[in-house]
């Protein structure tokens, strides 16, 4: 049996996520069950109340406003914790087509991908400026290249996912997961692939970013960061080599004048020149630690998913029988799990 589950992470979205739900189909071929849930991020609106009264099946919120990123996070979680075998997100504005959640879990169902993420191909859409065109088809392929795959349309929030690329899934950006989780995916080499969807017209302004500037510094300052989770030591071995380079040449400057007779004057660029080698030294250094860091960070990963499993194996096993398996003794049993696996 192929269970969905469409997440929708919400905030303010009480005049928009009707039009979402009724959009959302509760059929589609390869799949058994479709449900719908919806991850309300600190709402001062009706949200939650749209929620319930349009037939979402789950609704989870947070008790205040956390952002996008970790909201998905969330529903992530919550989607792996009811048992979904595949997991689609989208937005609550409305935005997608939902009738397109079929061809976006298509390659999924096939077994041809981990993760399918929609392109909404930008450069036909109407309200999109011919700035906004350029730039999504710039840091598209920027995150391609940070991650080794070929995606689209990279900020796309219409995408889906198989349970096991969910369980090593960890969002940690106080932004968005759009680039993190494609930079993650692609560094673990899981299957990424993209489909054309289309999109319905703007409801409203995109409440994620005040203007063009904030949105490039914080999703730069986002792939910046992810990108350095796992590839360290090429971003600080090459500063590195970048460094002890500039530093070569005042140092070689120096020595051309010191052999002709009149270095004298040139020992400002021998200490320029040394201090610039001397800190390329460092960050080669610097190199080699970040990368050991990231190796156990990988480690941690493995763990984290390991322990994920068990925990939903083990919510599973206790959801038939609650009464004689309390929480109590679920929460012995995993923190035994984790003490094995630890050691």
């Amino acid at each position: 049996m192929v269970k969905l589950i469409v997440q929708i992470p919400c905030f303010n979205e009480e005049a928009t996520l009707a039009a979402t739900l009724a959009d959302i189909p509760r059929a589609i071929d390869g799949v058994d069950c479709v449900e719908v849930l919806v991850i309300d991020d600190g709402s001062s609106d009706g949200t939650v109340r749209v929620a319930k009264e349009n037939g979402a099946d789950h609704v989870i919120g947070n008790k205040a406003n956390k952002g996008l990123a970790q909201t998905f996070q969330r529903g992530l979680d919550e989607a792996l914790r009811l048992g979904a075998d595949i997991i689609v997100n989208t937005d609550g504005d409305n935005q997608y087509c939902g009738e397109d959640i079929a061809r976006l879990v298509e390659p999924l169902l096939e077994g041809r991908a981990d993760i399918v993420v929609g392109d909404r191909r930008t450069g036909d859409i109407a309200h999109f400026s011919p700035l906004k065109k350029h730039l999504q088809k710039a840091g598209s392929r920027v995150v391609s290249e940070l991650a080794g795959t070929e995606i689209a349309d990279a900020v796309s929030g219409f995408r889906a996912m198989t349970r096991e690329a969910a369980l090593g899934m960890t969002v940690r950006s106080t932004f968005s997961y759009t680039t993190e989780t494609i930079i993650q995916a692609g560094r673990k080499r899981l299957s990424v692939v993209s489909v054309p969807v289309r999109t319905n017209g703007a409801t409203r302004p995109s409440r994620l970013f005040r203007s063009m500037p904030q949105f490039l510094v914080r999703t730069g300052r986002t792939m910046l960061r992810a990108y350095a989770m796992y590839e360290p030591l090429k971003i600080f071995l090459m500063l590195g080599v970048m460094l002890m380079a500039a530093g070569v040449l005042p140092i070689v400057r120096f020595l051309v004048h010191y052999v002709a007779g009149d270095g004298q004057g040139m020992v400002q660029s021998l200490v320029i020149g040394g201090v610039l080698f001397l800190m390329g030294g460092v960050c080669a250094m610097f190199a080699l630690i970040a990368d050991l860091i990231a190796y156990n960070r990988q480690l941690l990963e493995l763990t984290l998913e390991r322990v994920r499993k068990i925990e939903y194996a083990l919510d599973a096993q206790a959801k038939p029988q609650r009464k004689r398996f309390p929480a109590e003794r679920l929460r012995e049993e995993l923190s035994a799990l984790k003490s094995r696996i630890s050691g």
